[in-house]
């Protein structure tokens, strides 16, 4: 008796299993982005400025540290946060304070953040500070961008130029 409701019991399951399979792949309807909204993302990578000045060490200091650990600078590897916001039409639209990943904090920080907005004409301002000495922005930009349904923008920023990049 178990032979022969095997075979057609196993084919039913696999046919349940492939219309469960059929009906979530095609039903159920998904879109990502309205029909009137565009994407902005924020995607770099950079590394901030020291938290501390290197400074020249006094002949004293030179004296008593090891021969071989007389480097004439001394310059802590520790660097500052960096913060990034960026404004659509004057509003806040993304925030982020990325903190210096490494064993001594002191490596580069990647950045990447989207969000989904109205499409149309708008004016966008990222603003980054790379450095906990300096009060406010440290680079800014401001830019006119006219953003089409389901467009992706892309804020980078070019650390040799020292300048963002709207692509």
């Amino acid at each position: 008796m178990h032979k022969i409701l095997r075979y057609p019991l196993q084919a039913l399951n696999y046919t349940l299993f492939m219309l469960l399979v059929w009906y979530f792949s095609a039903a159920p309807p998904y879109a990502q982005l309205q029909p009137d909204q565009a994407v902005i993302t924020v995607a770099f990578s950079h590394a901030g400025e020291r938290r501390e000045e290197c400074r020249q060490l006094s002949r004293e200091e030179l004296e008593k540290l090891p021969p071989n650990m007389r480097a004439p600078m001394d310059c802590p590897r520790e660097r500052s946060p960096v913060k990034v916001q960026l404004l659509l039409d004057g509003e806040l639209l993304l925030e982020e304070v990325a903190r210096a990943p490494g064993l001594y904090s002191d490596l580069g920080v990647d950045i990447y953040r989207t969000a989904k907005v109205p499409a149309g004409k708008h004016t966008l301002s990222v603003q980054m500070n790379d450095n906990m000495r300096v009060e406010g922005p440290t680079y800014t930009h401001e830019q006119t961008v006219t953003l089409e349904p389901a467009q992706l923008l892309v804020v980078n920023f070019n650390s040799e130029t020292g300048s963002f990049i709207i692509q």
